[in-house]
Order: structure tokens, then C-alpha cells, then sequence
């Protein structure tokens, strides 16, 4: 059984197993494993701890009780081993922005969501810590060709990506093969928005409204491998790049462009990819 693979499963037992005690010791024993190692590889898989996690399903579970209005909230915090009302109302409003009495008077819907999937991607051990693999490297110049848009990474940015890239793939011949780019550039700094070109290196010329072509410089960078949907990776690449930054001593680069993902077929955007994230070109002695 892979890492990929007995993460699943953890989540696959956790979900079925939020109305009883659930530890680190539990979870690992579980797939006999060191509770020290399953929580490092979990950690590095998720992206968030594994009490984090445990907690942020129950209240996801908790959604469909106060909703149905068939449990009173106590009986829902102790269905969901919360201990107290007090400590499942205080992290449900951590998390939703509201309290569970509010969400039951208001009827308003949140709707729960179903176990993440697990983003893939080649780990290693460094010193005792679990982190996705990366290599330092040169992105070269390219000339890029393709459609360019804002998102907001607080509201519904994928599907903005999403109809872009389908529209850069209806305005260009079928015959074009090859790589694609997605390209974010933050609007300002401690935003949420981003400018993204989606585009080809290709010298195509499409005379519609917010097509261009961009001179992409070359950028030092930190290379990330990663598989599965271009937006599926979310908080996961965060944590990747602030363990790379610790493990590494490398320092971000003031750049305007913040991420690059790469593909190698502009039509399989759902296959292996690449993230660069330009970083300063410090000493080598200094990297890992």
C-alpha cells in the first residue's frame, strides 16, 4: 500500500468513524503505522494537521444535523464527540462565520462537503519531516499567446478558470498541440486577486477582446510535481511552499508574477503538471 493510498483510507476511516474517539495513536494504529510517521505524512499530504482535519469534518457533519432540525445542538455536539456545546458552537463559528443557533433560526444552507481528494504528488523525508519533493531551476523565457482574466481566490475561482481555458481552447485549431501555461500575477499586494493569462508558446494571433501575447522573463524558480485538476491543490501548495521555504532557506522573490503551472498537452489539463514559484537565487550552499 502506497502513501497515496493509506491516506484514503485514513480519510475513508475517519468519516466513519466521527461519532467515536478519534486520536493520532487511533488513526495510525489503525494501518499499523508510528504515530510520529503518520502524522508527519499526513501533514504533508493534506496540508493541515490531523486534529485539523478531524475537527473540520465533524462540524462538515454537523451541517446535516442542524439542518434537518431533528437533534437539539448539545445532542449534536455529543453525537459528534465535541465534549461541550460550548466547544463545538465557539469552533463552528470559527469556521462558518456564524453560530449553529443561527444557522438552525436563519435556516440558511451550508452545504457539507464530501472527503478531499488526495492531491497527488512525490514526497521525501528531510531531517524527520515529510515534504513534497522540489528542485531548484531555471524557468526559461517563453513568449506566450492566450486569453487573460482576473479571480478572486475567495470566491469561485475555479469555475472562472475553467470556462477561460475552454474558451482559449475554442479559439485556437485543434491541430495546436503542446504545452500550456496558467500564469498568476497578484493585482496588489495582500490581495486575493490575481491576473492569470492562460495562453500557448505559440505565435498564434486571435483578434478577440483580452487576448495577448506576454514575454515571459526568465525566473528562477522552485519546481513542484503534482497530478490530478489544475485547481484541486488549494491550501495543500501552501503548506508545500512555507515547509519549502523552512527546509530550503530560500526567500520568495519580489516578482509580479507569483505561480506559474505548466501541462504538458494544452488538452489534458487533468494529467501531471508543474508549479514554479519564483524564489530568489541565493547561494547553493544555503539550499538542501
Amino acid at each position: 500500500m502506497d502513501h497515496y493510498e493509506v491516506i484514503e483510507r485514513a480519510l475513508t476511516h475517519i468519516e466513519n468513524h466521527l461519532d467515536q474517539p478519534l486520536s493520532i495513536e487511533s488513526v495510525a494504529d489503525s494501518f499499523n503505522m508510528s504515530k510520529y510517521y503518520f502524522h508527519r505524512l499526513f501533514s504533508a499530504i493534506m496540508g493541515s494537521s490531523l486534529n485539523n482535519y478531524i475537527l473540520s469534518r465533524r462540524l462538515n457533519a454537523s451541517l446535516q444535523y442542524i439542518q434537518s432540525g431533528e437533534l437539539s445542538l448539545t445532542d449534536i455536539a455529543y453525537q459528534l464527540n465535541f465534549g461541550a456545546q460550548s466547544s463545538f458552537t465557539r469552533a463552528f463559528k470559527r469556521q462558518y462565520g456564524m453560530a449553529p443557533s443561527a444557522l438552525k433560526e436563519q435556516k440558511i444552507n451550508i452545504s457539507p462537503v464530501p472527503i478531499p481528494a488526495v492531491v497527488k504528488r512525490p514526497v521525501k523525508n528531510i531531517n524527520g519531516d515529510v515534504v513534497t519533493d522540489f528542485t531548484l531551476t531555471e524557468f526559461e523565457s517563453i513568449r506566450v499567446t492566450g486569453i487573460a482574466f482576473e479571480v478572486d481566490l475567495a470566491g469561485d475561482y475555479r469555475t472562472t478558470i475553467r470556462s477561460h481555458s475552454d474558451k482559449l481552447l475554442q479559439a485556437i485549431d485543434t491541430t495546436v498541440h503542446g504545452p500550456c501555461y496558467v500564469i498568476y500575477s497578484n493585482c496588489q499586494p495582500n490581495s486575493t486577486r490575481f491576473r492569470v493569462l492562460f495562453g500557448i508558446p505559440a505565435d498564434i494571433r486571435i483578434d478577440q477582446p483580452f487576448y495577448f501575447t506576454v514575454d515571459v522573463p526568465q525566473l528562477f524558480c522552485a519546481k513542484f510535481k503534482y497530478s490530478g485538476d489544475l485547481l484541486d491543490i488549494g491550501d495543500v501548495l501552501k503548506t508545500d511552499y512555507a515547509r519549502f521555504l523552512k527546509i530550503s532557506r530560500q526567500e520568495t522573490e519580489d516578482s509580479h508574477i507569483e505561480l506559474i503551472q505548466a501541462f504538458d498537452d494544452i488538452h489534458n489539463l487533468q494529467s501531471a503538471y508543474h508549479i514554479y514559484a519564483p524564489v530568489k537565487k541565493l547561494s547553493m550552499d544555503s539550499a538542501c
